[in-house]
């Protein structure tokens, strides 16, 4: 009895040391997207792009000799989802680190949860000030603030020859967020502001909004939202025969739009992060080129570039932050994101402190370009 004993503890002993050593051979970071729900086509191209990330990593031997794991969440376009989902990540998953949640509503749900477990995130998609604003050490972003985006258009009004503007912009902290602030830039550029919009975000009828827009004297029209939402926008303007400019801010795909809005999407002026139909206009024009072709590889539509490149650049960081800290451990993680330096597809990155003092936010600093639509066709403004 006891030799049989003696046996049954020393396979458990084995079987112990074995997932151990299996658990030692990954490095976990958990990627926290909308896979379903409203604006599931862009989470999903920003897990695309991080899955290549790790792809590329691992073909070169990975991070401190261990491959990267993504743990895929879906948060189905939904702050409380996502709230579960970064709980979940590091709980039960262990994560040392994540990137997540495209929309600024979702991010902000998931913030209490970094303080919490004090487990960092890198923000790849989310643009509200607050997000970095309010104070959590947690949080590193790497898309522009509303703010920093409408800093960035300011060199376009002139030469657009904007004069009198309306806002159409998704209910939500990204929406509201950006007619704020690209409001307050108009204004001081001596700008009329004439009404300003919300849709929610699951809204397929804009026709209200867009008949009252009709009936102002504006010249322009800039609208905030998805690209599902935006191409409704677009049709249903066009349907209505409203003739002004329409500017997107936030990083729409015009791709999408194109193939999804036909006509109606041309002339349209779009704010882009990263511009892959000109990959000389990246950081690393080399690795935007690496990167559109690893993308067509396989088989993902050229229009999910834009938000892929994103997902690209949040794993690449962390897997670089990784590498510094020397150790997969929330902490050094942390600190060693401080220290990175990267030429991203969507921008140099590099972490500027934001916030109160002593529980600072990472913002990277924003590169934008302004791309149009013409006869079906995305073709560059500015650098």
């Amino acid at each position: 009895m006891k030799s049989s004993w003696s046996r049954i503890l020393l396979a458990i002993l084995s079987t112990s040391v074995g997932t151990g050593a299996m658990a030692q051979e990954t490095i976990k970071l958990g990627v926290n997207q909308p896979l379903t729900g409203v604006v599931a086509a862009s989470g999903n191209f920003v897990t695309n792009g991080a899955k290549i990330a790790a792809d590329e990593i691992n073909a070169k031997g990975g991070v401190l000799g261990k491959k990267l794991q993504l743990i895929i969440e879906d948060n189905k376009s939904n702050p409380t989802e996502a709230a579960n989902v970064a709980e979940k990540l590091i709980t039960r998953d262990k994560v040392p680190a994540m990137m997540g949640a495209w929309s600024s509503t979702y991010t902000l749900a998931v913030m209490p949860k970094l303080m919490e477990y004090k487990v960092p995130m890198l923000v790849e998609t989310s643009s509200a000030d607050k997000i970095t604003t309010m104070g959590n050490p947690y949080v590193f972003r790497i898309s522009p603030t509303n703010s920093m985006e409408a800093k960035s258009f300011t060199r376009f009004v002139e030469p657009l020859k904007i004069k009198k503007v309306d806002f159409l912009v998704v209910n939500n902290d990204w929406g509201l967020g950006a007619a704020a602030e690209f409001g307050k830039m108009l204004k001081e550029k001596g700008i009329t502001v004439n009404r300003t919009l919300h849709m929610d975000a699951a809204a397929q009828d804009m026709s209200s909004q867009l008949s009252t827009i009709k009936s102002t004297d504006s010249d322009t029209l800039f609208t905030t939202s998805g690209p599902e939402q935006m191409t409704l926008v677009m049709k249903q303007a066009q349907a209505l025969g409203i003739k002004r400019q329409i500017i997107t801010t936030g990083g729409t795909v015009p791709d999408q739009l194109i193939a999804q809005a036909g006509s109606a999407a041309n002339n349209s002026l779009h704010d882009a992060m990263f511009a892959p139909w000109f990959p000389e206009t990246s950081a690393d024009p080399t690795a935007a080129r690496a990167f559109i072709a690893a993308w067509e590889k396989t088989g993902l539509p050229f229009a999910g570039l834009p938000e892929g490149a994103r997902g690209y650049d949040g794993i690449q960081v962390l897997a670089a932050a990784i590498k510094k800290a020397g150790v997969a451990e929330p902490e050094k993680i942390r600190a060693a994101l401080w220290e990175v330096e990267y030429p991203g597809l969507t921008g140099r990155i590099v972490f500027e402190k934001v916030g109160p003092a002593g529980s600072e936010s990472g913002q990277s600093p924003a590169t934008t370009h302004l791309v149009k639509i013409d006869n079906g066709k995305v073709v560059l403004v500015s650098k």
